[in-house]
């Protein structure tokens, strides 16, 4: 083969400075990126993302060479945390995103959720919220489950109750990822890794050090991974995320963003109604008659007046 020979894969892992690429024909190969890529006009931490399809050819060393990236679908991307630039990339050109929520050991708040929606909605990404534990749900849980429930379906997020010891509830879930690229989100600590061993037993993901898979050393908090399935499709399983910050949204499109508001805005009495303290406002009047949640409505404000020097965002 002829060591220029440029090749198209997908990368699947990254430690540092190295990417696991799935070929198009099933081989993998370890690369590094060009010099060039990482100052070309790119604002986030990492130039290449999980999910990015990319173009690369063999190198002198043990390394290959990525070239470029070529054009992604959609991404999901994140306010960076503590780190000099602006966003990072959790993963692209995906087809499916899972939230996965717990309301006990550890809770996720609707404001969480909120922000995880908003951006997915942004990129077109299709969301199914999984509440997950619910073997651990005392009464009072189970409420407010049902509340959550009620406020996301009602607006048409769909909604799946799991549990890893019910066997039924996962076959549910796993005849729902095949021949997809399927990415699961959500804080530490709700169960990700161990609903994706659930799911697909072959991966036998390791709390913390799940990188064995791909020989590429210690997982860290940094990147996502993404696995094949063996009845066709990806799971993308990504690090536990303790707040999601929104970036790169301009501050009158957050409002599109919210699928009960954008259904409303245009009823307001003002075309510029941010639906905060103007008169006539559908938005609020929906807020007011329980037609819209306001923890959403609270939700959406908090967004829209968040500073974008704030490191939460």
């Amino acid at each position: 083969m002829d060591r220029k020979q440029t090749r198209d894969g997908v990368v699947m892992y990254s430690v540092g400075s190295s990417y696991l690429v799935l070929t198009d024909d099933g081989q993998t190969r370890t690369c590094r990126i060009r010099g060039k890529l990482r100052t070309e006009g790119i604002r986030t931490t990492n130039p290449v993302a999980v999910g990015d399809h990319v173009a690369f050819e063999d190198a002198s060393d043990d390394k290959a060479v990525i070239k470029s990236i070529h054009p992604r679908r959609n991404c999901i991307i994140r306010r960076a945390v503590k780190l000099s630039r602006h966003a990072h990339v959790i993963a692209a050109n995906v087809d499916q995103a899972y939230l996965v929520v717990t309301l006990i050991n550890p809770p996720t708040s609707t404001g969480f959720i909120d922000r995880f929606l908003a951006t997915a909605e942004s990129h077109d990404i299709p969301v199914c919220i999984v509440f997950n534990k619910i073997d651990l749900y005392g009464k009072d849980d189970r409420a407010l489950q049902e509340t959550y429930r009620e406020i996301y379906a009602s607006i048409g997020y769909e909604c799946i109750e799991v549990s890893a010891l019910n066997t039924q509830d996962m076959d549910r879930l796993r005849h729902r990822l095949s021949n997809r690229v399927n990415l699961f989100s959500g804080h530490s600590g709700v169960g990700k890794s161990t609903l994706i061993n659930g799911l697909a037993p072959e991966l036998d993901l390791r709390t913390g050090d799940t990188s064995d898979h791909y020989h590429l050393g210690r997982h860290t908090t940094t990147f996502a991974q993404m696995f094949p399935l063996s009845n066709g499709g990806y799971i993308i399983d990504t690090p536990g995320i303790k707040g999601f910050g929104i970036v790169y949204m301009e501050k009158e499109n957050i409002m599109n963003q919210f699928r009960e508001i954008r259904k409303r805005k245009g009823e307001c009495k003002f075309s510029n109604c941010i639906h905060e303290n103007e008169p006539k406002c559908a938005v609020k009047q929906g807020v007011e008659s329980g037609e819209i949640s306001l923890s959403r409505y609270q939700n959406y404000l908090s967004i829209y007046h968040t500073d974008d020097d704030e490191v939460y965002r």
